[in-house]
């Protein structure tokens, strides 16, 4: 009986017919025993994410396997992107021996080798300015005048006053020669003839300061005509026409710059010094050249004249002076150059451009290209560099042919080709010019062989 009312207890009346069930009260827990309704549409947003998430990792994956396909099937097995079993156009080059100068570069800044402030010594009204600005001027040429009137006036005054001393030095002297002869006769005493002895000598002493005060008015006449001290260029004009001026003046006048000839001071790692030592006490003459500050134009070419006497040890480098006469002044004080001081020259050494130069596991080598059109690693010592060419002391002796542009798509035993395109129908010489022209002596072109992919023409 119990058991027929729990059962009877847990069944819940139907709704009516006639009105709609109640919605639930907002925060109703359901009843226990019954489950959360599951709709087709809740499934669908939960499950929408996660497939378009699917459809762009699709989306991608495929772009990626389609791009990359023809990259995989053209890529070699051995080194990059290229192809290495099949021939890779490149340029060569023939070894020659020859002289390269042996080079060192270095950052220097124009020094000119005099630099004047042209100062008044004489205080007075600045009354021509002769000179025009940028002019070049000699030494000796008249600068400025100042106004030499009072200095003229002081010239006559003091010529003045000598004409009255000696006037009276020779009244005195006359005396003098008479107080001597009645001294003779025991006329006179002989401290009267002593006084007047002693007045002559005055007098001779007022002479000569009068001689030196005329020669001090000279002088400054001579300071009132001012002219260039040296030779050079005259700068900016500090003062004008109808200024007062004085030796005080801290800008004085205007400013002269020597510029023939003119220096280059610049500085070389200590490390470099014993070579340079070594051949100015052999009494050689070291070249120098400058370049302006982009490395590529040169302006000027002089000869090493000094070295500094000491290291700086802060820097580890010493100082040196290059001078140039510098005729077509190209070079202007305080101008930045970059120096190249040629030390040495190396006589009949194997020469290769620097674009052939390679370095990896062998250490420094280069390509070479055997008869068959393939390449070798030939492992080689370098010596000095001038910049473009590179001196060999072993692994090459000279006449080899040598890979000097697309090395980098190369490995021992690749086959290369020398595209006619990129020589202008013959290969490439390294060497520079002259080298060039010594290595197609006795050369004779052969003609293309149609339909011979990959070919090359040899001596």
């Amino acid at each position: 009986m119990d058991d027929q009312v729990d059962r009877t207890s847990r069944i819940r009346p139907a709704p009516s017919r006639g009105r709609a069930p109640e919605p639930p009260r907002p925060g109703a827990k359901p009843p226990p025993g019954t489950a959360p309704p599951r709709t087709r549409r809740g499934w669908l947003r939960r499950a929408l994410p996660l497939l378009v998430l699917l459809l762009i990792l699709g989306l991608v994956g495929g772009a990626v396997w389609y791009f990359t396909k023809p990259n995989r099937q053209a890529a070699p097995q051995g080194r990059g992107r290229f192809n290495t079993d099949q021939p890779q156009p490149v340029r060569e080059g023939t070894i020659v021996k020859g002289d390269l100068p042996v080079t060192l570069n270095a950052l220097g800044t124009v020094a000119p080798l005099a630099t004047v402030t042209v100062r008044t010594q004489v205080a007075g009204q600045l009354a021509e300015v002769a000179f025009q600005e940028g002019q070049l001027v000699k030494k000796g040429d008249f600068l400025v005048q100042i106004d030499p009137r009072p200095y003229q006036i002081a010239l006559e005054q003091a010529q003045g006053q000598l004409t009255r001393d000696q006037a009276l030095l020779k009244n005195a002297q006359l005396d003098l020669a008479r107080y001597q002869r009645l001294n003779a006769q025991d006329s006179i005493a002989r401290q009267q003839v002593d006084t007047q002895q002693a007045l002559v000598q005055q007098y001779v002493g007022a002479i000569q300061t009068d001689q030196a005060a005329i020669d001090n008015v000279k002088l400054n006449l001579t300071y009132a005509h001012i002219t260039a001290p040296i030779d050079g260029r005259v700068g900016l004009r500090q003062v004008d026409a109808g200024n007062y001026v004085t030796p005080g003046d801290a800008n004085g006048l205007v400013v002269i710059t020597q510029l023939q000839p003119i220096t280059v001071l610049f500085t070389l790692p200590e490390d470099n010094l014993p070579a340079v030592m070594k051949r100015l006490a052999a009494g050689a003459t070291l070249p120098v050249k400058a370049f302006d500050r982009s490395n590529t134009n040169q302006l000027a070419s002089g000869t090493l004249t000094t070295v500094d006497n000491q290291i700086d040890q802060t820097t580890g480098t010493v100082k040196m002076r290059a001078s140039f006469p510098n005729e077509d002044s190209a070079l202007f004080p305080n101008q930045f150059v970059n120096a190249r001081l040629t030390v040495d020259t190396l006589h009949d050494v194997p020469i290769v451009p620097a674009s052939a130069v390679q370095r990896g596991a062998p250490g420094t080598y280069v390509y070479l290209v055997n008869p068959d059109n393939t390449v070798k690693v030939q492992p080689i010592q370098i010596g000095p560099s001038d910049g473009e060419n590179i001196a060999v002391t072993s692994g090459l002796q000279g006449g080899e042919q040598v890979v000097i542009d697309g090395a980098d798509r190369l490995k021992d035993g690749a086959k290369v080709m020398i595209p006619d395109a990129q020589t202008g129908g013959q290969p490439a010489r390294a060497g520079g010019p002259q080298a060039q022209g010594q290595a197609r002596q006795g050369q004779q072109q052969q003609p293309a062989q149609p339909g011979a992919q990959g070919g090359r023409r040899r001596q």
